[in-house]
């Protein structure tokens, strides 16, 4: 439900100061101060009183300001009662002003308050007040009728444009802040996925490599403990190295891509393949670059599906298939069956299920199962 023009006040953000440029907030501390000089000058340039009344008139000035002042703040706070008490001073002293002789300040204080009003004040309390001082003003104000009516007419534009000027700057102050606010938020969304993504290029390194060099460890321990012989000591600790290296190279090659250092991803799967026999790469499709987090998925579910065929598929004959279409890439890794490997069996949370999430995670799917002569994986990525 939208909330009631005329009862609305202006936002804080337009009756505050934020947003007001130097040179606008100099010009209105001149004008304020010449509106107090005018009202001292009216004060004491009266033949008819004298020190005392001069005095007397300079101290009404003084407080005409400090409730000028305090109307300032009870607004800018949304208080109706002090708003429209402080005001109710103001027109007071304006009324003493002229019964006293001093119309010049009189009619002065009645057309801050008719401009104020309107400027500061919800419509249906500043409406009455303005007509209440602008009224005021028409009364006692000595011009030729026309005149006046211009003049109050220009008056209370000149409060409503205040207003308006005030409310536009105050939307500008409140949009500027959501503004920062969805910044900040984007800011630290990205932080927290770039801590997620660091976080899982690590954990499916470390936990593939380090599960590994734990079964040959675990492996060449207990080899030592039934008292095998050396040379089978021997191969499980190289094997285990091995695994070492390799997951260093890992790492290494996780940094860069963290970095945007990424190889062509058609080279990448050529070299995975190296040195493994039996093991094609076919590339189809339009080549085109791939972003860091659809790439990075690619490459992971290459491998672990390389490690699962060494694991259980060994001497396994595989079939690598890269395909670019118009909205996606899709890896195709199949073997044609093999005997189980040394490593079957070895583990740590590193495996399909993880390339899985990964690719879920991009808006892609992975399936991976049986086929009729081995172990079928096929990702899927939209790019």
């Amino acid at each position: 439900m939208t909330e009631n023009l005329w009862t609305r006040w202006p936002s804080r953000e337009a009756l505050g100061r934020a947003g007001i440029s130097r040179p606008r907030r100099m010009l209105a501390w001149a004008v304020r101060l010449l509106v107090l000089a005018l009202l001292l000058w009216g004060a004491f340039n009266q033949n008819h009183v004298g020190l005392a009344g001069g005095l007397a008139a300079a101290a009404g000035v003084l407080l005409a300001a400090a409730v000028s002042w305090a109307f300032f703040r009870t607004t800018y706070q949304h208080r109706l009662v002090p708003s429209l008490a402080l005001m109710g001073v103001l027109l007071a002293i304006a009324v003493a002003a002229e019964a006293t002789g001093f119309r010049g300040p009189a009619l002065l204080l009645w057309c801050g308050c008719g401009i104020s009003a309107l400027e500061r004040l919800p419509l249906a309390a500043a409406v009455p007040v303005t007509s209440v001082a602008l009224a005021s003003y028409s009364a006692f104000n000595n011009d030729v009728w026309l005149t006046t009516a211009a003049t109050v007419a220009g008056m209370a534009l000149a409060g409503y444009v205040l207003r308006l000027d005030a409310e536009a700057r105050g939307n500008a102050q409140r949009l500027l802040a959501q503004e920062r606010a969805a910044r900040a938020a984007e800011a630290e969304s990205a932080a927290l996925a770039e801590r997620t993504r660091i976080a899982r290029e690590i954990h499916d390194v470390l936990a593939h490599s380090l599960s590994a060099q734990l079964v040959h460890l675990e492996a060449a321990r207990l080899l030592i403990e039934n008292g095998a012989d050396r040379e089978r000591i021997l191969e499980r600790v190289v094997a285990a190295r091995g695994m070492a290296r390799d997951g260093l190279a890992e790492t290494r090659q996780a940094l860069s891509a963290l970095r945007g250092e990424l190889t062509p991803l058609e080279q990448f799967l050529s070299e995975l393949v190296t040195g493994a026999d039996g093991a094609e790469v076919t590339v189809t499709g339009e080549r085109r670059p791939l972003s860091a987090e659809a790439s990075q998925a690619v490459r992971r579910v290459a491998q672990e599906a390389l490690t699962n065929i060494r694991k259980h598929a060994q001497g396994a004959k595989v079939q690598l298939r890269l395909d670019y279409s118009d909205h996606e890439v899709t890896l195709n890794v199949r073997d044609s069956g093999g005997l189980p490997g040394e490593l079957t069996g070895s583990g740590g949370g590193y495996g399909l299920l993880g390339m899985r999430e990964r690719a879920e995670l991009l808006g892609g799917s992975l399936d991976a199962g049986p086929d009729e002569e081995g172990f079928v994986v096929t990702l899927k990525v939209p790019v």
